[in-house]
């Protein structure tokens, strides 16, 4: 019996290579549009789609194998004597190889002027129509959409006539990946146009995420875990996903988590900022009118801890801060531009990881998060609330609370402020003390409150004196359970405290912070982090 192959790409790599094996083991060839005329310009005996099924492309090519003549030779059951008597009759040729690859959307909708139109012409529809209806009969169909898959599928041709069924069976698993894949991507962009709407909507109660360019890591969290990244298609510009790496060896695991974690940091703040960061928590973040001294009072907020840890400044690396950099082991430095002199000396350690991200799109970067649990997926909204000062620290925000008798100073609604930005991405139970431009002490993920506060006012008495005497603040990240994290701040000179409030001993707190002649003041939002 004649055997047939269509053959449908839009990525036309190796697609004669193909098409030669096929041709050699007698197998006619079906193919539409541009694949066709590759084809028959290569000398091959080629038959076109429309000239088979008598019915001829249309609408801009829209429509051409979406077609009985097409799909009933890819479905029928060759077993099923219904089924043969049905292809005999409608003059259905069976077709037992399938070559198909889809039109390009994801390169379409990552094109920085795309538009909508564009990528509506970009949905293939014919396409997956074929592969899917090809990868269901894979007991008899061989479909092929990955061409890194054309050298199995032509060595089983040339040493067997034929494919094995377990390569078949691997084929068609790989092309409802495919599939999936590509209508996710369809509905992610679709759902960007979803912001407003005039009647009742009904999200599903299942949630697809799909995601690309897989990268290879040498290991995950530790030696004997397998890993791979994944990113996001058009991720945000001012994330670890869209950063450029341009110097030093490929990123791990553990590298990727902290680098994501240090701009989570920075991207809170518009003046010159420094953040170092180790295992997911920061050891110093500080402020100030340059980039070169905002990192040297990073440096001194934990000259310890940040050894072996990631930096990320939000102004560009001048030779200057490239030269102190070079006086610290560093696993990786982001910044949005490294001067060409800066970029030189650093190249000198050809490990030391350099990365550029958009600083400019901070404001858009807020997305959903997602964090496996075994068997399942939690899925929430980031930490995007607006209660804290962006630009100016002048201003008490209308959402804060002052409920001592003492009025925080300027100064201390300042440190404030920077100290919430802080602690809100430090691990829970989280305590940071602060003067208005740079972390003194950092307590992270303990299992209380108090024993975070007495290990950040540790790290924090530590420093020099005249980092603390005019203001000396402390921030938590969710509320004082009782008054003893309040009673630690006053015994270690804290002269004021922020906190979302909330608990039911906050009257205790208060109590304790007015007899100390200390002001508090609660912002209504908690920010735990887990």
């Amino acid at each position: 019996m004649t055997q047939y192959a269509l053959l449908s790409v839009s990525d036309k790599t190796n697609i004669l290579e193909v098409a030669k094996a096929l041709n050699n083991q007698g197998i006619k060839l079906l193919s539409t549009g541009g694949t066709y005329k590759t084809i028959e310009a290569s000398g091959l005996p080629v038959e076109s789609v429309d000239h088979y099924t008598g019915f001829p492309e249309m609408m801009d090519g829209r429509v051409k194998t979406l077609h009985p003549k097409i799909h009933g030779g890819l479905l029928a059951l060759r077993n099923n004597p219904a089924h043969m008597e049905a292809a005999k009759n409608h003059h259905i040729r069976l077709i037992d190889y399938v070559i198909v690859n889809l039109y390009p959307f994801k390169e379409t909708i990552t094109k920085k002027e795309v538009t909508l139109a564009d990528a509506i012409e970009n949905i293939d529809i014919g396409g997956p129509s074929m592969l899917r209806s090809a990868a269901k009969n894979y007991q008899s169909v061989t479909v092929v959409t990955d061409p890194a898959d054309y050298a199995t599928f032509i060595n089983q041709l040339e040493t067997k006539g034929q494919t094995n069924f377990e390569f078949r069976q691997y084929l068609a698993a790989k092309v409802f990946q495919l599939t999936s894949h590509y209508d996710t991507l369809i509905a992610d962009y679709l759902t960007q146009f979803n912001q407003t709407t005039d009647f009742e909507s009904h999200p599903w109660e299942h949630k697809t995420l799909t995601f690309s360019d897989r990268q290879s890591l040498r290991y995950g969290e530790n030696g004997h875990q397998s890993a791979s990244f994944y990113k996001q298609i058009n991720p945000p510009a001012f994330s670890i996903g869209a950063a450029q790496q341009l110097h030093g060896k490929a990123l791990s695991y553990n590298n990727l988590k902290d680098a994501d974690a240090a701009i989570k940091i920075a991207r809170e703040f518009t003046e010159p900022v420094a953040v170092a960061l180790k295992h997911m928590n920061p050891c110093g973040v500080a402020v100030a009118d340059t980039i070169e001294t905002a990192f040297e009072r990073c440096y001194q907020a934990d000259s310890v801890s940040i050894y072996g840890g990631i930096v990320v400044v939000n102004r560009p690396v001048t030779l200057a801060l490239a030269k102190r950099f070079s006086d610290i082991f560093l696993e990786i430095i982001i910044a949005p531009e490294f001067e060409a002199d800066a970029f030189t000396h650093l190249q000198r350690k050809k490990n030391l990881r350099l990365l550029t991200v958009d600083f400019t799109q901070a404001e858009d970067s807020y997305q959903e998060e997602y964090v496996s649990v075994t068997g399942g997926l939690l899925v929430q909204d980031a930490d995007a609330s607006d209660e804290l000062v962006k630009d100016s620290y002048q201003t008490m925000p209308t959402t804060w609370d002052t409920p001592t008798k003492r009025q925080p100073t300027a100064k201390e609604q300042a440190a404030m402020n920077f100290g919430m930005k802080v602690v809100k991405h430090v691990m829970s139970n989280a305590i940071v003390v602060t003067n208005d431009y740079m972390t003194l002490g950092i307590g992270a993920g303990q299992m209380n409150r108090v024993g975070a506060a007495e290990i950040a006012l540790k790290q924090a008495e530590e420093k020099a004196a005249d980092l603390r005497n005019d203001v000396f603040v402390m921030a938590s990240d969710a509320f004082l359970p009782m008054a003893d994290t309040a009673e630690l701040a006053h015994q270690h000179g804290i002269t004021a405290i922020i906190q979302p409030g909330g608990s039911i001993h906050d009257e205790d707190s208060v109590a304790v912070c007015d007899q100390a002649d200390m002001a508090m003041v609660t912002t209504g939002i908690r920010h735990f982090r887990h």
